[in-house]
């Protein structure tokens, strides 16, 4: 993790960061279906920048359509699996320690949040209740800027995506952190200069966010 910068403003991920990972939703279903564990990611893992994932987080295809085309892949690898239940894993609980670090930064940082995400559910947090999607229409209120991929047409890892949050911030990359719950998204946050953190435990990531800042974040 870098933290040689002074950080001036801070960019979050949403599921799996702010909200509970969308990994654990999926392990369950794997599990009431008897299929092997990641068989999820598996299938999102394989030509990823141009598979059903990737083209509904980029709006390039519509819900039915994707469930086909998801449904079809997973069908390739011998699984079947429900690609409307598999979106329905999407919408994870707010993590409280997060909304309170959120709380603390806006009093004295640039806050944004760059999310991949489709047009299901209710809201940019993709909720699967109209209460839930309430709760996180309130918390994306808290951030100066929203960059959706599903409303842009760009996706992590795509570079440019970061290049428009901070742009839209008039903040530097590498003043910035970002927080993520997939490498693969920190890996360009990293080589734009930002201070990437991986969150695996949301504690651990404000403990690596508060030495980033400098300042207590509970």
């Amino acid at each position: 993790m870098k933290n040689d910068s002074l950080i001036t403003a801070v960019l979050f991920d949403f599921g799996g960061v702010i909200t509970t990972s969308p990994f654990e939703a999926f392990a369950r279903y794997e599990l009431e279906l008897g299929l092997p564990p990641d068989s999820i990611r598996k299938i999102n893992s394989t030509n990823p920048d141009d598979n059903a994932w990737a083209k509904m987080e980029r709006s390039e295809v519509t819900l039915s359509e994707f469930c086909q085309l998801f449904e079809a892949e997973a069908m390739s690898m011998g699984l079947e699996l429900s690609g409307e239940k598999v979106l329905g894993c999407l919408s994870g609980g707010v993590r409280p320690q997060m909304v309170i670090a959120l709380e603390i930064l806006k009093e004295r940082l640039p806050i944004g949040c760059i999310t991949n995400n489709m047009k299901s559910g209710h809201g940019s947090g993709m909720s699967r209740t109209e209460d839930q999607a309430a709760s996180i229409a309130e918390i994306m209120t808290m951030f100066e800027v929203v960059i959706e991929s599903a409303k842009v047409g760009i996706r992590k890892p795509d570079p440019r995506i970061y290049e428009m949050a901070c742009a839209e911030l008039s903040v530097d990359p590498r003043n910035c952190a970002y927080l993520d719950d997939l490498g693969i998204n920190c890996k360009p946050a990293a080589n734009l200069g930002m201070t990437a953190i991986k969150v695996t435990d949301p504690d651990e990531a404000l403990d690596d966010l508060e030495r980033a800042v400098g300042f207590s974040l509970r």
